[in-house]
């Protein structure tokens, strides 16, 4: 019997870490309840963007007057498709998150109660629209009765603050109740579906790691190859080098096309030999670099020097 009990004891405590694991393989990271947090003020910002754009034939300022009201009706219609009816704002439904009650007893998933709701409502939807509406009040009156008021409403705002910022100390070292309101109102992130674990083989892991390595090392060795310098070597090699010809005449044939463009030389002026350019073209690539050298027969150009040579309109005429 003893021996019997002995077994027994390991069984259940193996079955008890079995739960943990479970329980632990299915919590939501806290990555992924903060995400959440963002995409619904995306969400937020775009309806109130979109709201904002039918106004704008109307008259100036006839939207400021209502702005706190109207953000509170959005709010509330939208709380009423998403948290009222889905148990899960839309942030959380885009993550597979939902709503639970963090103070049912029971053991399987149970929804937050309406109670639950509503004072989600309130906190979110009307604590919002109290704080715009309160700072509008006393902004535009300068009344002495309203001075011990605004102190009051700022120590309270700056209790609330505090409040939320030991929240989200808690919540970064335990993984729970990502706001403050969820955690007041014991409403916790859980998975709709559970997750199953992916695993990633290590020469996945390994190619990915090398190619991002390799795309790096390029950004920052593209920018110190002088492409143009490295096109211009290249055509030697390929392209045989003639002897540079004699007289004015083989000059003033070359002078028909840019060296460095390909086209009618504008304000002509020599790189090489017999080599005609653009000045812009020359003086560019020149100011780019020091050890330019001509791409046709890679002479290194120490000057650009104009063109001095006549040349016949016929010859212009002719191309």
């Amino acid at each position: 019997m003893e021996l019997q009990e002995g077994r027994k004891e390991p069984f259940g405590e193996g079955m008890a870490s079995r739960e943990e694991k479970a329980k632990s393989t299915h919590r939501v990271l806290r990555i992924s309840q903060l995400d959440a947090l963002e995409l619904n003020k995306a969400l937020e910002q775009l309806l109130w963007s979109l709201v904002t754009q039918c106004f704008h034939s109307f008259q100036p300022g006839l939207l400021a007057r209502f702005e706190p009201e109207l953000k509170a009706l959005l709010w509330l219609f939208l709380w009423q498709f998403t948290d009222y009816s889905k148990n899960a704002t839309v942030g959380q439904s885009v993550l597979n998150i939902q709503y639970k009650n963090d103070f049912s007893l029971t053991l399987g998933f149970q929804p937050p109660s309406k109670k639950q709701k509503l004072w989600y409502a309130v906190r979110t939807v009307g604590g919002t629209w109290l704080d715009e509406r309160c700072y509008d009040l006393f902004r535009n009156r300068h009344l002495a009765s309203f001075g011990k008021a605004k102190q009051c409403v700022n120590v309270l705002v700056g209790l609330l603050k505090l409040g939320g910022l030991i929240n989200f100390l808690i919540f970064l070292q335990r993984g729970k109740f990502a706001t403050l309101t969820e955690r007041v109102l014991g409403i916790r992130s859980v998975f709709c579906k559970p997750q199953h674990v992916r695993e990633v083989g290590f020469d996945y892991m390994n190619r990915e790691l090398l190619w991002h390595g390799f795309a790096e090392f390029l950004i920052f060795l593209l920018p110190l190859i002088n492409v143009q310098k490295l096109k211009a070597k290249l055509s030697l090699w390929c392209i045989p080098v003639t002897g540079a010809p004699n007289g004015d005449s083989s000059l003033a044939t070359s002078s028909k096309q840019c060296s460095l463009c390909g086209e009618w030389p504008t304000m002509p002026h020599t790189i090489g030999y017999e080599h005609i350019s653009c000045y812009y073209c020359a003086k560019s690539s020149f100011l780019f670099d020091m050890y330019f050298a001509c791409p046709k027969c890679g002479t290194e150009v120490h000057s650009v020097q104009p063109l001095k040579l006549g040349i016949e309109m016929s010859e212009a005429n002719a191309l």
